[in-house]
């Protein structure tokens, strides 16, 4: 009786062992939003189930904000058809006029038309777009929203108003994948789309989540080479540069996918990229690409007064040959990892 009785004893212990051994950590690797997904996340959960999750929300970014989709409703609102907007939109306009007047109006989601005479909205543009034509349709002050009666719209100074949202878009996707995983209980992992980063807890090693900072190179491939690593345990990290869309024009000026729609010209300055951490990555994806909008001392100055921001600045060096020269904020030199 009593070996029986043991036996049951450890048999009910070894269950119990294999019942409370931590879950594995899957990893995902596909294509989203038009560039790369790599999730990582420790979790019952099988790959596929997260990888079909994912796909979920990239159909719910690419029906409600996607610029190249002419059934979305970004598209629709562009072309004047709707006035109606979802929860994505009125919390990517709302988020983007706050970053906006931060910037004194170098960050502006109504840059759309300025976008397409560019070249950068899955089209061709022009030669040289008649700029003074398109400004009269770009600025903070020439849409709002409305709420009447329980139903959100949006409103337009003049019809030929556009907005683009691939300023933020990218950051806001991370956001959604990461809160559908933090819904479902899990809460060590990173989700990666297309460089920009969310992340919490502890990576499968047990440490913080080691992410590169990539060193601004024109034309390098995503993942290529970096100028430093950072230790996160929770947040989210976007970078922007003028060093990957970019196009050379007939004239052999490069011509950067940063538009400053005061101007309406592409924006080059002597700063390569902005890296921003923040607690949501669709923040930190519009801050990266105002500190861009700005150029290198109007950038400067700003995280000068913002010394709590973790930011990093790499700017091209004043004489060529020489090394970059990189800028910290004293909030990210904390993560920056030795």
């Amino acid at each position: 009786m009593k070996s029986r009785l043991h036996t049951l004893l450890l048999v009910a212990l070894m269950l119990f062992v294999g019942c409370s051994r931590p879950a594995e950590y899957r990893t995902v690797e596909g294509v989203m939003l038009g560039t790369t997904l790599r999730l990582v996340a420790q979790t019952p959960l099988p790959a596929s189930e997260l990888y079909d999750r994912a796909m979920v929300v990239d159909l719910q970014m690419k029906s409600s904000m996607s610029i190249f989709d002419e059934r979305s409703l970004l598209s629709r609102l562009n072309r004047s058809e709707t006035d109606s907007v979802d929860g994505h939109i009125v919390y990517n306009l709302r988020l983007a006029q706050e970053i906006s007047a931060l910037s004194g109006g170098a960050y502006d989601v109504t840059v759309g038309p300025l976008v397409k005479a560019w070249g950068f909205a899955g089209r061709r543009g022009e030669a040289e777009p008649n700029l003074d034509s398109l400004l009269q349709f770009v600025g903070s002050d020439k849409v709002a929203l409305r709420e009447e009666e329980g139903r959100v719209t949006l409103w337009k100074a003049d019809p030929r108003v556009e907005l683009d949202f691939n300023s933020i878009a990218k950051g806001y996707t991370v956001d959604l994948v990461a809160e559908e995983l933090l819904s479902r209980g899990v809460e060590n992992f990173l989700v990666d789309i297309g460089g920009e980063i969310r992340c919490r807890g502890v990576n499968p090693k047990g440490m913080p989540w080691r992410i590169g900072i990539e060193r601004p190179v024109d034309g390098a491939p995503l993942g290529e080479s970096y100028e430093m690593r950072i230790a996160l345990s929770r947040g989210a990290l976007a970078t922007s540069g003028n060093y990957r869309r970019y196009f050379i024009d007939p004239a052999g000026r490069k011509i950067a996918h940063t538009i400053d729609p005061r101007t309406g010209e592409s924006v080059l300055s002597r700063l390569l990229s902005a890296t921003v951490v923040a607690e949501e990555c669709a923040r930190a994806d519009a801050m990266a690409t105002m500190f861009m909008a700005l150029g290198a001392d109007k950038a400067l100055e700003l995280l000068e007064l913002h010394p709590e921001w973790p930011v990093v600045l790499i700017l091209a060096p004043e004489q060529e040959g020489d090394p970059l020269i990189t800028h910290l904020s004293p909030a990210m030199e904390q993560l920056v990892m030795e």
